[in-house]
């Protein structure tokens, strides 16, 4: 029942499930992670702010990517037996490593505006950190708010 009334249903429903995740993780995520790059300041907010239409994007794009993938392994891991809770945690581990990953690196070039070697570089420093504050928003904020709107989407129809 909770996968049928608390996640997309078709590609519409796909598409705003993907809105609400992707515009409130880039929110939270991206300053975040500058803070404790360069600082909590209003002038990192600002530079922060000024980069999140290019984050959005390569979010929707590393998402769509890996959402499959995620899926497949997810099912591999689950039993069918085992909980919506339980198969959502594990898709979201999943999905959460892939995308911190990816956006570890692209995320540090476009929050620079450079294309360099540095986040290859720093990545086993700062990418646990990155997957921790990607792990907590997804899982606490993110995922629940945008399974409600589906519950609630779902419950009109």
């Amino acid at each position: 029942m909770d996968f049928y009334m608390k996640l997309p249903r078709n590609g519409k429903e796909f598409v705003l499930f993907l809105a609400i995740v992707a515009i409130i993780s880039v929110n939270i995520i991206a300053p975040v992670i500058s803070g404790f790059e360069v600082g909590f300041s209003l002038e990192t907010w600002g530079h922060t702010l000024a980069s999140m239409p290019f984050l959005l994007v390569a979010i929707v794009a590393f998402v769509l990517l890996t959402h499959m993938p995620a899926e497949k392994v997810a099912a591999k891991i689950t039993e069918e037996t085992d909980s919506f809770n339980a198969k959502i945690t594990i898709t979201i581990l999943i999905n959460v490593a892939m995308m911190s990953v990816l956006m570890t690196i692209v995320g540090a070039m476009i929050a620079t505006k450079t294309i360099s070697l540095a986040p290859f570089q720093h990545f086993f420093y700062k990418w646990p950190r990155n997957f921790t504050i990607a792990m907590l928003t997804e899982m606490l904020i993110a995922q629940p708010v945008a399974r409600y709107a589906m519950y609630r989407l779902h419950l009109k129809k």
